[in-house]
């Protein structure tokens, strides 16, 4: 009974809403900041190789860190890390516009990687449980929406920012963003929910890892989400080095990866009548045939209005699936464990995120952008194939 009590605790609807908008605001940076670090570091002349390790710091530390931060939050609670990584995300975005170098843009990329893991993974832990368990698919697709917008806000403002005012000028304007979720918890503003592991059933030995990994709900789960969260974040990557590549202004790179976040708020938005048709697995199914489809036609394509297009398609395909799955994590979790369930979720992603960038950004510097989109299609079929076979 008490795993019941933590999970519907009596906290104001309003509570959600505030909470994803404090969430849109460190979204927004950190969104932002990955293009205009990318941009940065292609206008200070760096390899595909070195943007792709700028990527790749922005989630060395949180595939280290996440589980021990989702262990953390369930003893102690959401607030004190939402709060310092807020800060590490304010503090990141400042760097660049104190030293305007490339080795500025490292600790950038750790800092605001870093901080963003620590707010992320304790504001999925709160978001799980506001409201009814029978909810939770709903609350995780308004919270889903509130990411669609900002993750189409930080990179168009990061685009339209570097056309008007200069690259320096736009880290000032993200190093904002985080003043408002710094001030609301650092003020305690903001109802959160209490750490639940205290009430979770008793443990029968030591927490490994090992058996999260090992349980046959949540297995598949992660490995979905890591694949998913993969190609999100090569998309990301690769966009503005193949779009500095053909001659694309940094406003029109922002606009493609603008449009793939108009797609993603608008599947999220049909996202409650699809899955009364679909199962999870059928849905990731759609999801990763999608995107694979999607990074086949990438490198086929030089027009901005086209590759706004693909990237439409690619936001459908890849934002139809994140609320299933943190839906389905949260369901399917021991008790106690969810923070823990979402930092070793992290941990895979992050660890995908840290070597897809390096991998291919070698890859982009020896033999061009093409062998990269068809890679990650490649990769990105056969999970839809392993989706199929579950679903």
């Amino acid at each position: 009974m008490a795993r019941c009590r933590h999970r519907t605790q009596s906290i104001p609807v309003r509570t959600l809403y505030f909470l994803i908008f404090i969430t849109l605001l460190n979204h927004s940076a950190f969104a932002g900041s990955r293009v205009a670090v990318s941009l940065y570091a292609i206008h200070l002349h760096a390899t595909p190789f070195t943007v792709g390790s700028l990527m790749a710091l922005y989630a060395v530390l949180p595939m280290m860190l996440a589980v021990s931060m989702g262990r953390l939050i369930d003893r102690i609670g959401t607030r004190f890390p939402m709060l310092v990584g807020s800060i590490a995300v304010g503090a990141g975005t400042l760097l660049p516009l104190l030293w305007h170098n490339l080795g500025a843009l490292y600790p950038a990329s750790v800092l605001i990687g870093s901080g963003f893991m620590m707010y992320q993974v304790a504001a999925q832990n709160s978001i799980g449980y506001l409201g009814r368990p029978e909810d939770r698919a709903m609350t995780f697709s308004l919270a889903a929406l509130g990411f669609s917008v900002s993750g189409f806000t930080g990179p168009m403002i990061a685009g339209f920012g570097i056309d008007t005012l200069g690259h320096i000028a736009t880290f000032g304007v993200f190093a904002a963003f985080p003043i408002i979720p710094i001030a609301v918890l650092g003020l305690n503003r903001l109802r959160l929910p209490r750490p639940h592991a205290l009430g979770a059933a008793p443990e029968t030995g030591p927490r490994r890892v090992a058996d999260l990994l090992r349980h046959r709900g949540l297995r598949p789960v992660f490995l979905a989400s890591a694949l998913l969260a993969a190609a999100w974040d090569m998309f990301n990557f690769a966009i503005p080095i193949y779009g500095s590549r053909i001659g694309l202004s940094a406003s029109s790179i922002g606009l493609v990866l603008g449009s793939f976040s108009v797609a993603t708020f608008v599947i999220r938005g049909l996202l409650p009548t699809i899955s009364r048709r679909l199962t999870p697995w059928r849905l990731l199914t759609v999801s990763l045939g999608t995107a694979a489809a999607a990074f086949f036609l990438f490198p086929l394509l030089e027009r901005a209005a086209l590759l706004m297009v693909i990237a439409f398609v690619l936001g459908l395909g890849l934002g139809m699936s994140q609320p299933m799955v943190m839906s389905l994590l949260h369901n399917m979790t021991p008790p106690g464990r969810v923070g823990e369930a979402i930092g070793v979720r992290m941990s895979l992603v992050n660890f995908s995120q840290t070597l897809m960038p390096l991998l291919f950004g070698a890859l982009g510097t020896a033999l061009g952008m093409a062998p990269v989109f068809w890679v990650t299609a490649l990769l990105l079929s056969t999970g839809s194939f392993y989706a199929r076979r579950r679903g």
